[in-house]
């Protein structure tokens, strides 16, 4: 059976912090795919294409990964590309609470899917979309946050 992951999030912007946590799941996994969930309600400082381009550039030399997006719940999106693990990337013991939840959640919705969770990396425990987006609203130089060589013009 192909070991296959979803690392699910809106990736406005991606930030190191998501790329290291991919990066170090790659061994474990046949393919990732990095699904951006839709929220027609939701405002985003990206729009959907320029979000695709960014994770496809800062992966274009991973063939195991792929982005793509969807809407609706995220267990049902897994059970459509037939998803073995859900793959999440943890900050804090808030992250963690959260994230215990949904999982719990989520095997109850889909018992094949376990959901695989991965520390981040110290330097980048405080690094998150919101920052990143607030620092790009007002003019500041985002780009030691994000993958390299990543345009962040809108």
């Amino acid at each position: 059976m192909k070991r296959i992951a979803v690392f699910p999030g809106s990736f406005d912007p991606i930030t190191k912090g998501h790329e290291d946590i991919i990066l170090r799941a790659i061994p474990l996994f046949d393919e990732i795919i990095v699904a951006i969930g839709t929220n027609s309600s939701k405002n985003y400082y990206f729009d959907l294409e320029k979000r695709l381009e960014m994770i496809r550039y800062t992966f274009r030399n991973e063939p195991k990964i792929k982005a793509e997006t969807y809407t609706g719940l995220t267990v049902d999106y897994c059970k459509q590309v037939n998803a073995t693990h859900l793959l999440r990337g943890l900050r804090t013991s808030a992250d963690f609470e959260f994230e215990r939840s949904i999982a719990h959640i989520n095997q109850t919705l889909y018992p094949e899917l376990d959901t695989v969770f991965l520390l981040s990396l110290q330097e980048y425990s405080a690094i998150n979309s919101t920052i990143v987006r607030d620092i790009l609203f007002n003019g500041g130089d985002a780009s030691r946050f994000v993958p390299d060589g990543l345009d962040l013009s809108k």
